[in-house]
């Protein structure tokens, strides 16, 4: 088998949950050195010393979650909730990339993979906080995306939904009649991804077949967003 990351030194983010455990072991057979994370990194100064302990970065996953919640209309959305989506999922993106990306601009080469969220792209009535951070995401990635393209780093987005993971889609959840039901009513494929389909698009991503990728935030949600 080609070893698509040989040699190559992966920093992930949440590396313990959301699409952290697949991309870890589909990067590992792929030879990459793994740098895991599993600290808060909506603490003050948590990027900057994760950045500078890690040394040489060939690729930043960044894996950055949170749970939806509840449905709630945008009156009923209380401050705190919508400012902690943000202070998860935005703010460390920001400060990963401008931690990351200086050394990969002296190196004219770098990956940076960002699992974001289809919500960015099509939006989500009654979760306003977390899709709106998502589609924050969404709007960074375009543009530091075309910033670090003159450097030759290519920075781009996965807008996933209906994928397994632990965070959104439990196994009892899915156990559930009505899951099932609305699963097979909103993604025309009828079915979840795997966590390791997922994984296999962002190793693409993350390697060089997919340099000439600039600042997208590409769907992969079974046609759910287009």
């Amino acid at each position: 088998m080609s070893k698509r990351l040989q040699g190559k030194r992966v920093l992930i983010t949440q590396a313990d949950d959301y699409m952290g455990p697949d991309v870890i072991r589909l990067f590992e057979e792929h030879g990459a050195e793994i740098i895991a994370n599993t600290s808060d990194l909506s603490q003050a100064g948590a990027v900057q010393e994760l950045v500078q302990n890690s040394g040489h970065i060939d690729v930043l996953v960044a894996n950055l979650a949170a749970p939806a919640g509840r449905f709630k209309p945008a009156p009923d959305t209380d401050a705190n909730t919508f400012r902690r989506m943000y202070e998860v999922m935005v703010f460390p993106l920001q400060q990963l990339c401008s931690a990351v990306l200086p050394q990969m601009y002296e190196r004219n080469k770098g990956k940076i993979v960002v699992f974001g969220s289809a919500s960015g792209v099509k939006g989500m009535e009654g979760f306003t906080g977390y899709s709106s951070a998502r589609t924050a995401q969404v709007g960074y990635v375009r543009s530091v995306g075309l910033e670090a393209a003159h450097h030759n780093v290519q920075v781009n987005l996965i807008a996933q939904n209906w994928v397994e993971n632990p965070v959104y889609y439990p196994p009892a959840i899915q156990a559930r009649e009505d899951f099932q039901a609305r699963l097979k009513e909103q993604v025309p494929l009828g079915r979840l991804a795997t966590g390791r389909e997922d994984a296999l698009f962002a190793l693409f991503l993350a390697s060089d077949e997919s340099d000439f990728f600039v600042g997208q935030s590409i769907p992969f949600s079974g046609g759910w967003a287009q």
